[in-house]
């Protein structure tokens, strides 16, 4: 496909291409939600238009189409995502027995309806012009890349590349070099922490120890890093090998040194649409601090929301906020040295992932516990514990941190080495070319563990 798009010398051939590309992509994880993308396209290509076609001095139309479109979308999600949460919630609040519906989520659905609600709304506030063209709408909303990992690109950010970009050999290069480096960093670093961080979160928490409950959170950290932002380099990549260029959404988070600017680094295009869209329009601090506390904990409310139809997300989103409210008023926290505020910080994220994790609620409190208070090293806790040091976890391990960031300078220089090389002396291009050919065999081993029946290592995350 990429090699066809390539020799396409028209751009409306190439926009089509990606266009039938983007649905067949989706289609083959969904073959029927691909029709509730489409509509959902529809909807709100019609719903910019409706906007754009009304007066500006019919301030009320124009409101009430707006809304209409956010209620449309929302509402896809609630039916979607968080009906059986609903239901279940009020059986268990009420005493009811509502049948539960058992509703397929499709992928990506929060992803896809973010954008096009940043659309609608960009349209509405006069930030960027209506696209007439559905085409052009329907390749900003489905574009494969990103479509069911993200990261969420607002319309503004590509509306000139979709009527106008070019590929170049440097790009193509880049995007390629950029794409190895996330495949390997969700196949070999993210699977295989997470394969720990799986063994330890389906242990009771009574089986557990400070060794083995902290070594399936520390695991778990960085399962979750490695996917997200693995995720986020290949659809950098491919964009760039198409021609896009998106913006960055991880800057080293786990080398923050508060909360706050932990959420500054973390998954960069939901934070910053959540501030745009949600904090902003509900006043963020102009309106007092009573609101603007208000208004912190519902984004962190909804943003737990967003990421599960689970009250374990909303709690981890309520422990986020709740932080960044401390922070605000103990200013000491901000003021902390660096080391200090570095291990304060991991501590708070480390945690609030436990919640994450977790399937229920009890069962995080009680992981808690085990890992301030587990101190049976009976020979059955520690043999869990020794079983997951295998020399592979350790190298992935030490893999990990190193990338992750906390050891900047080392960090950097790899992102340089791996992501840019053509800027480099030649014993770094030789040092790049070493790490291409160890990321290749681990990928190459990765495959041959798979098709010989061994543990799948392409888990899509169906948010």
């Amino acid at each position: 496909m990429f090699l066809l798009y390539t020799v396409v010398p028209s751009l409306k051939a190439k926009n089509a291409l990606l266009i039938i590309a983007s649905l067949t992509f989706y289609a083959y994880g969904e073959p029927v939600y691909v029709f509730l993308m489409l509509g959902s396209s529809l909807m709100n290509y019609l719903c910019a238009l409706w906007i754009s076609k009304t007066p500006k001095h019919a301030e009320g139309k124009n409101r009430f189409a707006v809304i209409m479109a956010i209620v449309a979308n929302l509402g896809l999600l609630v039916v979607f995502k968080y009906s059986g949460m609903i239901v279940d919630t009020c059986n268990t609040a009420f005493g009811t027995s509502l049948p539960v519906p058992a509703i397929a989520l499709p992928i990506g659905i929060s992803f896809f309806t973010f954008q096009a609600l940043s659309y609608v709304i960009d349209v509405y506030r006069g930030a960027v012009a209506v696209q007439r063209n559905f085409f052009y709408v329907l390749l900003y909303i489905s574009f494969f890349p990103q479509l069911i990992a993200g990261p969420i690109v607002k319309y503004r950010d590509i509306e000139e590349m979709i009527v106008g970009r070019r590929q170049s050999v440097e790009n193509i290069a880049h995007g390629l070099r950029r794409f190895i480096c996330g495949l390997a960093k969700k196949v070999l670093i993210a699977d295989t922490m997470g394969q720990v961080a799986d063994v330890m979160f389906s242990t009771p928490s009574s089986e557990l120890c400070i060794l083995t409950a902290w070594l399936g959170a520390i695991a778990y950290i960085f399962q979750i890093y490695y996917d997200f932002s693995g995720y986020s380099d290949m659809a950098l990549g491919l964009g760039m090998m198409f021609g896009f260029k998106f913006k960055e959404n991880f800057n080293y988070p786990y080398s923050a040194l508060n909360v706050q600017d932990f959420w500054r680094r973390w998954h960069i295009s939901l934070s910053t649409w959540f501030k745009e869209y949600l904090y902003i329009p509900l006043g963020g601090n102009r309106k007092g601090k009573p609101r603007a506390v208000l208004n912190r904990l519902t984004v962190f409310f909804l943003c737990g929301l967003w990421h599960g139809a689970s009250w374990t997300f909303v709690v981890w989103g309520l422990w986020h906020g709740l932080f960044l409210l401390i922070e605000e008023y103990v200013p000491i926290l901000k003021r902390m040295p660096k080391f200090f505020g570095h291990l304060y910080t991991i501590l708070v994220v480390t945690l609030g992932f436990v919640l994450f994790r977790a399937d229920t609620l009890p069962y995080a409190l009680s992981y808690f516990g085990s890992m301030f208070f587990g101190f049976d090293f009976s020979g059955a806790h520690t043999a869990l514990f020794y079983e997951q040091l295998t020399p592979w976890f350790l190298t992935m391990l030490a893999a990990a941190v190193v990338g992750s960031g906390p050891i900047v300078p080392i960090a950097d220089k790899l992102r340089e080495i791996l992501y840019s090389s053509a800027d480099l002396t030649l014993p770094w291009k030789i040092v790049s070319a070493l790490l291409y050919v160890l990321a290749f065999i681990g990928l190459v081993w990765c495959i041959v563990r798979l098709s010989a029946g061994g543990y799948h290592p392409f888990i899509y995350f169906r948010f």
